[in-house]
């Protein structure tokens, strides 16, 4: 089987995590994070009348960081303490994916 194909099959079967926020007055919400390559395209969150924004994404087990730009302006996740420095001297929220 080539890489590519493994690599799909693997995100098949991982569980898929939801992430929320909180932005009732934001006009557009994205999840970026290490697992995206920090690149907004293809994770825009779905906004809900009551303001929250989701969006499930399917990871493997392992540990990763993440942020939420919202409306141009990246957000740590103001529902999860665990942080850590990013190089620009600001903080990642931190997730870990246990099997």
């Amino acid at each position: 089987m080539a890489t590519k194909e493994k690599a799909k099959k693997a995100r098949a079967t991982a569980p898929a995590i939801e992430f929320t926020v909180m932005a009732p007055e934001a006009r557009e919400v994205f999840l970026v994070g290490d697992f995206n390559g920090w690149q907004a395209e293809g994770f825009q969150m779905r906004k809900f009348k009551d303001g929250i924004c989701r969006k499930k994404v399917r990871l493997k087990p392992g540990r990763y960081e993440y942020l939420f730009i919202v409306d141009g302006d990246w957000w740590t996740d103001p529902r999860n303490d665990a942080r850590c420095t990013n190089p620009f001297g600001l903080e990642n929220s931190i997730i870990q994916i246990n099997s």
